[in-house]
């Protein structure tokens, strides 16, 4: 687990090593206070608290994670850096979770720094805190999953751009699984069921971290998001060790 913290203080070290961090966090809360206090209708609503914020969040992640998770492994492989890495004294398994707990903790930062929106919902009135947390953990969680998503996509080629790209359109297609012209379309298929709409729904980000941000806590929620983290690192690893010789 040492090595693992290691390289994973070496990765989140390297995103700061550069302007691009910095641009980055900058456009993350740039948009962020615009989508909340503007596209939201923060003041006209008359109403204190962060819907609007983690409302129009995954739609924010959607091209701003892809971007971070886009040079995770493509970098290496185009740099043959990752030959390197493999020499290393950590497992494959270590390397890519390290690389992956960088990049969440790295957007967990830019998350973390918007603290400011709720210090003023509060300041502007009396809003329930107890579901702006739980929406907090909602948003951290999915984060993870469209990095998940990322990292596993970024294995898979030495261009950052295809994997961006590539990174987006699979994203796109978790998120859209749960929007209700999808699910109504499912919906008017002759011989479709609710069963199939709920499977369907239940892949979902939107389903989830909307969950969540009712302030709700369901632990079906939590393994979704912990099962698609899992599910794509397994398949993160694969790739790595399948492509490693190219």
């Amino acid at each position: 687990m040492s090595k693992t913290i290691t390289l994973m203080k070496r990765e989140l070290a390297g995103y700061f090593a550069t302007p691009v961090a910095y641009v980055f966090l900058v456009i993350f809360l740039l948009l962020s206070g615009i989508l909340t206090f503007y596209v939201g209708n923060f003041y006209e609503n008359g109403q204190a608290d962060l819907q609007a914020m983690f409302a129009f969040q995954p739609w924010l992640y959607l091209f701003l994670i892809p971007a971070i998770s886009m040079r995770l492994w493509a970098e290496e492989r185009k740099s043959g850096t990752i030959e390197l890495l493999m020499t290393l004294p950590v497992s494959l398994g270590q390397a890519v979770l390290a690389k992956f707990i960088a990049a969440w903790l790295f957007a967990g930062i830019a998350l973390a720094l918007t603290f400011p929106f709720w210090i003023t919902v509060n300041f502007l009135g009396s809003p329930d805190n107890g579901v702006i947390l739980a929406s907090y953990l909602g948003s951290f969680l999915m984060a993870g999953g469209f990095l998940a998503i990322g990292s596993c996509v970024s294995a898979s080629t030495k261009n950052q751009v295809i994997a961006f790209v590539i990174g987006v359109a699979i994203s796109f297609m978790f998120v859209m699984a749960g929007y209700p012209a999808v699910l109504n379309f499912i919906k008017a298929i002759p011989g479709s069921g609710q069963t199939l709409v709920d499977a369907v729904s239940s892949l979902s980000f939107l389903t989830h971290f909307y969950a969540i941000t009712t302030g709700v806590i369901d632990v079906r929620d939590l393994v979704y998001f912990g099962s698609l983290i899992g599910c794509f690192l397994f398949a993160n690893a694969a790739l790595v060790e399948l492509k490693k010789a190219d």
